[in-house]
């Protein structure tokens, strides 16, 4: 067996992003020869690729400053490249880990992904379309294939790469695909004339006096963010915040949210608009009954942080019924998108 490393002459400068969030969600430290051994008794008997455990053994997981990966034929992210949040340690601690709460076995009992091999990296896309290790032509024992799975399109597979260690040194920037000018014009186009969620115009109909223009308020928030980001989507600012503030109030206009869960996720297995949420109220469509003003993925963390803070500082407060803003919280929020908006 040759010693030669799999990454010899891989500059790794500007490689990870080991921000607050992926240090606590993704990274853990480097795993021993009995935990590699645990965890792939775990998954199943499926031997890791060498190469992921001699990157682990350097940096176990994370997310990437270098996270896009060209390819050949279009998918369900871009025409040209799939986009990917994170690398899975090898490990059970972390949330995002192989073994962790939203670890590889998590996608196929939870949402029902294929049982191909190893799901090892998630996408912006909130599960939706995910990373993984094929062993199917293989076998547990072989060198997978890294294949791209999307959700939304039937579980379909696509090829990436014909192994791990040629998918860690093929990641770029997402700057080798600048086409910054072209998304900003779409975005403004999605944000200005998109067609909202079936959900949102329910909730806008809903709240009728309590948010005059309510449609016109939404549009030009969401214009300030495409402004300010030259594209639509939702991170740790405070335009973001207010928008989760707003779907959340939105979203109480229809039904009052048991749980964080039950507020952001759709039910899996469940392909309508029938029961809100925050994933089809603003992330994602459902490919048979589509709408344009959507971001088209999300981090769900930044939505689980903006959640944790309002009920911490006690502006969302579990009710009998369920959480809701507080009397209080309503109306600083109203006030607050009447600040952001009134001048246009």
């Amino acid at each position: 067996m040759s010693d030669k490393s799999a990454f010899e002459g891989f500059d790794f400068a500007g490689f990870w992003d080991d921000h607050e969030y992926s240090l606590k969600s993704y990274v853990e430290p480097a795993p021993s020869d009995e935990l590699i051994t645990s965890i792939e008794e775990a998954l199943g008997g499926f031997r890791l690729p060498a190469a992921y455990i001699e990157l682990a053994r350097m940096h176990n997981g994370g997310a990437l400053k270098r996270h896009c990966y060209p390819t050949q034929e279009p998918t369900g992210w871009a025409e040209d490249h799939i986009a990917i949040t994170g690398l899975y340690a090898i490990g059970r601690t972390s949330r995002y880990s192989l073994c962790g709460d939203a670890g590889s076995r998590f996608w196929e009992e939870a949402w029902e992904y294929p049982p191909i091999g190893v799901y090892f990296a998630d996408t912006p896309t909130a599960g939706h379309e995910m990373i993984a290790l094929d062993y199917r032509e293989c076998g547990k024992q072989g060198e997978p294939q890294v294949v791209y799975v999307d959700q939304e399109d039937n579980y379909s597979i696509t090829h990436v790469a014909p192994d791990f260690a040629t998918f860690v040194r093929g990641l770029v920037g997402e700057e080798e695909f600048d086409t910054s000018e072209e998304d900003r014009k779409k975005a403004v186009e999605k944000v200005e004339h998109g067609t909202l969620s079936p959900i949102v115009q329910r909730a806008l109909k809903a709240a009728g006096p309590r948010l005059p223009d309510g449609e016109r308020v939404l549009r030009i928030l969401a214009r300030q963010i495409v402004d300010e980001k030259g594209h639509f989507s939702l991170h740790a600012d405070e335009r973001s915040h207010l928008m989760y503030g707003l779907m959340f109030w939105l979203y109480s206009q229809l039904r009052t949210a048991n749980s964080f869960e039950e507020f952001a996720h759709y039910p899996k297995g469940e392909a309508s608009y029938d029961r809100p949420c925050y994933e089809l109220m603003i992330v994602l469509d459902l490919v048979t009954d589509p709408y344009g003003f959507c971001t088209g993925g999300y981090a769900p963390g930044f939505v689980r942080d903006w959640w944790n803070a309002q009920v911490s500082s006690g502006e969302i407060v579990a009710t009998p019924e369920g959480y809701r803003f507080t009397l209080e919280a309503e109306a600083a929020l109203l006030r607050r998108l009447s600040h952001f908006v009134r001048f246009v």
